[in-house]
């Protein structure tokens, strides 16, 4: 007799992450961004269509920053931190008011300790093994990580073994004009860091940038706009 099949929980996306993702698609990294100046960046991406923004922790009081934010946007809009190298940072990170935890590898810890505390979490992937693992320990959204190493290719050879429902998000190197092979290939969504925000760019070129993606993805998806 053959033993029992252990068989994983059904993959179930964070209910919140899921709203914003099903609106818009496109992460956006605010990587340097200042407590004085997140609230009105995060507007400018809120207007241009975005509802998903994180604060990667390496930035100058990342905490200040995400709980600008949050307070600046309405209640669809998911706001998070980026760069979540360790399990303690959870508490703060939802102190803060944040609801997404992003990471650039896919530790365990990391990723249980943010299901615990009922945060969404983007674990960064490489190979399908730490895919696997990452949705084992209850990751929401598969973060490929860099994208411009991994490429089409291997998102399409991905997308043929992980779920349908299961968001595989490219994130390195996007820009508005190369979505369009990332999305033929089977991926969901976007990262989007330098190509969209650099420290002490102005607003204007937030708003200006954050467009270029939002058209830039209406294109590859051959909406009309």
């Amino acid at each position: 007799m053959q033993p029992p099949i252990n068989l994983p929980a059904p993959y179930q996306m964070h209910a919140g992450l899921a709203k914003a993702f099903a609106a818009c698609p496109l992460i956006a990294i605010l990587r340097g961004v200042t407590p004085a100046d997140a609230a009105e960046h995060g507007r400018a991406l809120y207007e241009a269509g975005f509802r998903i923004v994180e604060v990667p922790l390496n930035s100058p009081q990342p905490f200040d920053s995400i709980a600008a934010i949050r307070q600046a946007l309405p209640a669809d809009a998911i706001v998070g931190a980026g760069t979540v190298l360790h399990p303690s940072y959870v508490d703060d990170v939802k102190a803060a008011g944040g609801e997404l935890i992003v990471m650039p590898h896919s530790d365990g810890d990391v990723v249980r300790a943010a299901k615990s505390h009922g945060l969404a979490c983007a674990p960064g992937v490489a190979t399908p093994n730490e895919g696997f693992l990452a949705l084992k320990n209850g990751a929401d959204v598969l973060k490929m990580f860099p994208a411009e190493q991994l490429g089409p290719t291997v998102v399409k050879a991905w997308r043929a073994v992980i779920a349908k429902d299961v968001p595989l998000v490219p994130v390195g190197g996007i820009s508005p004009d190369n979505m369009g092979p990332f999305l033929t290939a089977g991926a969901n969504g976007f990262g989007l860091g330098s190509a969209l925000y650099k420290p002490g760019q102005s607003v204007k070129t937030t708003a200006l940038h954050a467009k270029a993606f939002v058209g830039g993805l209406a294109i590859a998806k051959g909406e009309k706009r």
